[in-house]
Order: C-alpha cells, then structure tokens, then sequence
C-alpha cells in the first residue's frame, strides 16, 4: 500500500514544509544584486547580499559557531535519479560547500547543540530525528519515534502513513530534552526526546489541526506551540503537561520565535486560503477565520491576547531575532522579500527582494549576518539546484 506523504496533502498547506522542483542559478548573485528599499525615517545601510546555489530541497540552516560553519538541510530530488538527502556545511563567508554528511532520510527541520557538537534533523516524512557529529561530519544515530498506522486517505483508501510529520523543532538543555511537534489534521501531538539517552520520553497528544510553531521560555519552564487553528498551547516542561490553550485572534501560526525581553511570543500568521478549506474538509474543524493573514502578531503567552499586528509581505513564514541588534527578520515566502523590523517598536527598517521564494533563516550572532535559504517556483528551470542567501546589515 502507499503511503500518505507529507508533500501529497499538505504541499498546499505547508509551502515551507512541502518539497518542490529544485532550480536557480549556480554562483554568487552579483549582477542581478536584490533590490533594497528602506523606510523614510530610518537611516539604514543597505545590507550586502551574497547568494550561492548549493543543492536540490533547502530547507533550514544554523549557524555553529563552534565550527565557524553553516549547516543546511537538503531533502534532496523526487524520482528516479534524484539527488539524496544530505546535511550540507558551507563556508559563513563564501558559501562554499566544505563538506556533505549523506542522510537516510528527507530532513527539514535542524537544530544546534553547539557545546555537544551535534545537530539534530528532523525527518519530515519519516517520524524519525536524525542526530549528527558536527565535529566530525558523520552520522550518529538515527532515532525512530514512531511506526506505521493503517489510516483511510481523503480518496477513501485505506494506506499506511505515518501518524505524524515533523516540521520545527527546539531543544531545551537544562532539561536535556528536545522537543519535536508532530502535525497532522485532526490531532497534532508533541515528542519529548531524552538526548542524553538518545531515546523517545513520550508522546502528548492533543495539539489540534497542524501543529507548525515552536519557542521554549527556559526561564519560565514554559514551552510554547502553536496550530493553524489559532491556538497556542503553554506545556510546563517541568511536569509536560499543557498548562493552558489560548485563542489567538489569529489564524495561522506557523512559526513562533520568543522575545525574552518582552516577554512576548512573535508568530507568523501566514494568510494561505489553501488552509482554510482543508479545516472543515480534513480537520473536520467548524471554524471561523479571525483575520486576514500576511502578518506578523506579538503575543502575550499569559492569556494569548494579541499586543502587535505587523503587517509584512505575502506568505510569511519564517522568523528571526537578533536581540543584541533590535531587529525582527521576517521571510515572505510568496513576496520574495525578507523584511527587517525593529524589534522593540516593529517599525520596518528594511526589505530585501530576494528570488523567488525565501524560506528559512539563521544568525551569526557576533557578526550579525543572517543566512536565508532560498527555494524555486513553478517558473525556476527543472534540475537547477537552490540557494543560500547571506545577509550583512
């Protein structure tokens, strides 16, 4: 039987999740340097940019400073003769590929535990983490959270899948654990990874329809996860149990980020009218939109009341603080641009046209550079691999 694949009922949905041809051109981007506009009162520099094309399916990166490398995940090609998956590390400075760490799996999600020299990849279709030696390039372990289920598709079909798909994840340290939601469309679940052990702590369930976003407040023991139902979920890591659900006058939170300082969790309200149908139609959910998307809103974790509307491009998806610089980065996958806010007034500083469809971000923080993966659209050649972008504001 086949099995349910994320990219086969959520590419709609998720555009950040879903895997797409790959193409752009190889290189660094000089000629065709982004356009940079800037808000009249801000007197800003406009960044320098450098763009590389590196491989097939990017999806998210980290900066280690530990190994002065960017880290970056290609889920590789579809069909026969595709390219592999792989974890790829690029030079900070030029982009150049140093060395290429073969994956089992497709990952999409990567996260850094710099002072252990591992990056953890999660395996979006596969309900697996795949745990990496940054050190030494190589493959730890691979890690299975779950198995097969029999489950009827939306054709009616029984087919075997996984019970969930993984997309972000985020690690807490002073309780050695990672934490990995698990999406799906009627009852998205939360995995609590040992990574002392390198084992599954267990499973909680109850997390809604697609379960996307996530940002831990170690300070306040709180971990924070999000639904493109509305909903944003406080679980005590301490006892792992879901302290409180709040209704966010919001609608698709995709990605979460905390700004400690404030106290506040900043999430991208992504706008996707392919959502709103598959709500009823395989959430099964009766619900009423609360907005309009293409936003950015400010929360309060406390009652989940929305401080902030930040209107940005179209399709957000990803975000960024650089608290140290007071800046908010923001990537608007179906506008191409990333925009720069202030983080303290979220008054746009800048926006970057980048092509195509920018995805995901990451931070130097001692130099401040911020690396974007750049994915291709419909229109981008067959076969061209896709980009890293750097940023130098």
């Amino acid at each position: 039987m086949k099995r349910l694949s994320l990219s086969m009922l959520l590419a709609m949905a998720l555009v950040a999740a879903g895997c797409t041809p790959s193409g752009s051109q190889s290189g660094v981007a000089t000629s065709d340097a982004p356009a940079v506009t800037a808000s009249a009162a801000q007197q800003t520099v406009p960044p320098q940019v450098s763009r590389k094309a590196v491989a097939n399916g990017l999806y998210e990166l980290v900066y280690s400073a530990r190994q002065d490398a960017v880290f970056v995940a290609s889920s590789g090609g579809r069909g026969e003769g595709a390219d592999a998956p792989r974890i790829l590390r690029l030079n900070p400075e030029t982009l150049q590929v140093q060395a290429e760490i073969a994956l089992e799996n497709s990952g999409f999600g990567v996260v850094l535990d710099d002072e252990a020299n591992r990056l953890y990849v999660g395996n979006t279709n596969d309900a697996s983490i795949t745990v990496i030696d940054t050190s030494a390039n190589r493959v730890l372990t691979v890690m299975q959270l779950a198995q097969e289920i029999s489950d009827t598709g939306p054709d009616g079909k029984v087919q075997e899948r996984y019970p969930h798909n993984f997309r972000e994840m985020v690690l807490d340290k002073a309780n050695n654990r990672l934490y990995a939601p698990g999406l799906w469309f009627k009852d998205s679940a939360l995995y609590v990874v040992d990574t002392q052990n390198l084992t599954l702590e267990t499973v909680i369930p109850g997390f809604g329809f697609l379960a996307t976003g996530i940002a831990l407040d170690a300070s306040r023991n709180a971990l924070y996860v999000s639904n493109l139902q509305g909903q944003l979920y406080t679980v005590n890591t301490r006892t792992l149990e879901i302290q409180e659900k709040a209704e966010v006058q919001a609608d698709q939170l995709l990605n979460l980020t905390l700004d400690s300082r404030l106290n506040r969790v900043l999430a991208t309200d992504q706008g996707m009218t392919q959502i709103d149908g598959m709500r009823g139609k395989l959430g099964e959910l009766d619900y009423q939109n609360r907005g309009e998307g293409n936003r950015v809103v400010a929360i309060d974790p406390a009652d989940g009341s929305v401080l902030h509307s930040i209107s940005t491009g179209k399709g957000p998806v990803a975000l960024l603080l650089d608290e140290s610089r007071d800046r908010v980065y923001v990537t608007n996958r179906e506008s191409g641009t990333v925009t720069v806010y202030d983080s303290n007034s979220y008054t746009p500083l800048q926006t970057v046209e980048l092509p195509t469809h920018p995805n995901s971000l990451a931070l130097n923080p001692q130099t401040g550079a911020v690396y974007v993966t750049i994915k291709n659209g419909p229109d981008d050649s067959k076969g061209n691999n896709e980009s890293v972008a750097r940023l130098q504001l």
